[in-house]
Parts: structure tokens; sequence; C-alpha cells
């Protein structure tokens, strides 16, 4: 077990400006640093990043953004592109740092990506961890609410084991990568994730909520009364939606349309507590929707089915066994190696040469260079 494991229950929490300023000067003068972000979206509506774990070579802390103002002096090292930020599993975090304090990260080493470029199936931290170093991490506090103060000791050791082993696991995956020549692959998905953003909800809620899809008319009308009475609740109470009233919840009461409360309490997944604290208004809402006029009916907006040829059906089929056969020989999952979605635009294209493969939106420099002449050779035989 590494010492910053061992030493966990004793880091540092960083709550003044001025020790964040220390701290982050410190990370400046690294080659490589570990980041995780703990988050607190399954407590509150509008979640918000509530602790950033660093770690170096020698030491770990952990910084609080609850009792600090702004936590400005780390753009400088995570952004810097001469520092290694080593992370797993970035994406989420990489949007979080920039949404909530416009913090970019330019030189990322995601472990998750690493550990799946290297073939390896169980790909989580925790499995990675007891994998490489024998070390067991204590998930106990994986859905804690992070925004709650004062961090027990047994927290702070939980959330500052997630960057503590870090670099060891770097060390390894990148000689490894680099052996297998795919160290290239890992630099080229990590500039892409690091350019990733929050995107704000636009148009109606309906657009966002699972299953809405196969809704029409007057029914769909209800539930975006319903999804719009859910989301005001929510920000009212502080609570994440689903834990207000679930989105299955929600579609059954738009297709049975209830008009009493008696009738409401028959719907799968209604408690009593919802029933008395949103009976009467969910009710009012099943009435505007169903009131809404004909010309005012939303629809779900429907790509137009594009008549899929024969032709491309068995391109597709083709490169579908390509890809079985390729990802066996380089031990590889056949998603890593190469997405449905770029098989299906491969297969969708008018041609069969490198350079027009070479075009497709998405497509990795990595995939070209390893089987984009392959992929042409495939479909000119089809």
């Amino acid at each position: 077990m590494s010492p910053f494991h061992r030493q966990a229950g004793t880091c540092e929490i960083i709550t003044t400006a001025a020790r964040l300023a220390e701290v982050a000067a410190i990370l400046s003068q690294q080659a490589e640093i570990a980041v995780d972000l703990e988050m607190d979206s399954l407590h509150h509506y509008r979640e918000k990043v509530c602790l950033v774990q660093v770690s170096t070579r020698e030491q770990s802390w952990l910084i609080d953004p609850l009792a600090l103002t702004s936590l400005a002096p780390l753009a400088a090292p995570l952004g810097n592109p001469d520092i290694v930020v080593v992370m797993h599993g970035a994406d989420y975090d990489i949007r979080s740092l920039h949404r909530d304090y416009g913090i970019e990260v330019n030189n990322l080493f995601d472990t998750m990506l690493a550990a799946r470029f290297l073939g390896i199936g169980e790909f989580g931290l925790a499995a990675l961890l007891r994998a490489r170093f024998g070390i067991e991490l204590d998930k106990k506090y994986q859905k804690a609410d992070w925004s709650k103060r004062p961090l027990s000791r047994e927290m702070c050791a939980y959330a500052v084991a997630d960057t503590s082993d870090l670099l060891p696991l770097y060390d390894q995956f990148r000689a490894e990568l680099a052996d297998k020549r795919r160290l290239e692959w890992l630099i080229e998905e990590g500039i892409i994730v690091c350019q990733a953003r929050v995107t704000e909800k636009d148009g109606p809620l309906f657009l966002y909520c699972k299953g809405a899809g196969k809704l029409r008319g007057h029914t769909l009308a209800i539930l975006e009364e319903l999804l719009q009475l859910r989301d005001r609740q929510s920000e009212l109470l502080d609570r994440p939606p689903f834990k207000v009233l679930s989105a299955d919840t929600l579609i059954e009461v738009a297709e049975t349309r209830p008009r009493t409360l008696g009738e409401l309490s028959l719907v799968k997944g209604m408690s009593s507590g919802q029933l008395q604290r949103h009976g009467a208004a969910i009710l009012a809402a099943v009435e505007r929707g169903i009131a809404t006029p004909e010309n005012s009916l939303p629809r779900f907006p429907r790509s137009a089915k594009k008549e899929v040829l024969e032709k491309v059906k068995e391109r597709l089929k083709s490169l579908k066994t390509w890809r079985e056969r390729f990802s066996c020989e380089l031990g590889l999952d056949p998603g890593v190696l190469a997405p449905n979605w770029l098989l299906e635009a491969v297969a969708d294209t008018q041609g069969a040469t490198r350079e027009e493969l070479d075009l497709l939106p998405g497509i990795r420099e990595w995939q070209k260079h390893l089987f984009g002449e392959e992929l042409a050779r495939v479909l000119s035989t089809v």
C-alpha cells in the first residue's frame, strides 16, 4: 500500500486563499499531478463542485471550494501544457471545472481511457488499484452529500484515495501504452476530452426525458406540464428532479390521465408522501395538458428514417466482422477500437477510398493510421 493511501485520513484541507496559492505554487513545479472532484448532483437541484483532490508524488491535499471564494490559483497548474494532469474518467470533471470556475485542463492523461486502450476489462479505479497494488478502496461514500460540512475523517480518507495512488498507476500505464505503441491514442483522446463543456438544456423538458419519444399529442403535452411542475418543485426544495418524482411515474401519469387523487394513488411509484405534497398540482398539470389546443400540441422531433439500402447493410455487416477479428487480434473491446457510430458512418460513405474515410467527422487520427487502409480494403470487396 502506498504511503499516500495509509495517511489519507490526515490529509490537509485547504480552506484559505493564502494556503491555496501556496499549494498551487507547489503544483506548478510538478511534472505530473493527480486530480479528482466530488460533487453533490445526487442531493441538490443545481450541482456544484464540492471538493477538489490533488496529489503530487509526495503529498496530497483536499481543496474545499465551499470555503473559498475562488479557485483561480489552480488555473495555472491545471492549464499548463507542460504538466500532465492525471485523472480517472475525466470527462465529467473536466466539464464541471470549466462550468463552475472557468478552469481548463490542457495535458490530460486519463487512466480509465488508458486501461481501455490496454484491453483491461475491469477499468474502474477500485478494480485497477486492487489488481495493480493490492489496494482496496472503500466506496462507502460514493453517493455521499459532499456539500455537507464538516467532512468526517472517513470522508476525507475516501476522497484522497481517489488521487493518492493515481501517479504510480499512470507510470505503469504510460510505459505499457508506449510499449504497445498506443500512447499517441491516449494523448489524442485526452485532447478531445479536454474540450468537453457543459451544455445548458434548450427547448422543452420532454426532450431530455427518457421514454418521452413514444408519446404523442395531448399525452406529450401532459408530460411537459408535469416535467415543468417537477422542475419548479425541485428548485424550490433544492432536490434533484428524480428525487421529487421519477420520470417513469410522470410518464405513467401522462398516459393514464388521472382526474382524482384516488386515481393518481394507483400510479406505480406514487408514494403517499408525494400524493400529499404534489397531488393537487399534478392533477392541475394533467388538466392543462388535456386542454392544450390542437395547434399548440408539442411534437417530438423525429429525424426522417433514411432508407437503409441493402448495399449499406452488407457493408456494415462486413465492417463488424472485420472489427470483431481485428479487435481480438489487438486484445481490445470492439467499441474501443471502432464504435458503432463510426462503422455506420463508414458504411454510409459513397466510395471506399482512404481519402474519403479520412474526412469522416469524428474519426481519430490514430484510427486513420491504424486501420484506415484496412477499412478501405474491406469496403472495396463489398
